[in-house]
């Protein structure tokens, strides 16, 4: 749903680092070469970016009112 602020394993801070890699992406970069970029260099940092789903626009479209 949101990216957790923090990574859950080492404690960094996380949570404004999930735009700038959608941007990189979309500049055609590797996932590998953006998380790079962006100097996350922890497996678990990395982990959390890379499987991070986002489901708030599908959950929009469940509103009840």
């Amino acid at each position: 749903m949101i990216i957790p602020i923090r990574c859950f394993t080492c404690g960094k801070v996380i949570g404004n680092k999930y735009h700038t890699y959608i941007d990189l992406i979309n500049k055609d970069f590797s996932p590998c070469q953006a998380l790079d970029k962006m100097q996350l260099d922890k497996y678990c940092c990395r982990r959390m970016i890379l499987t991070h789903v986002d489901l708030v626009d599908k959950l929009l479209n469940y509103n009840q009112s």
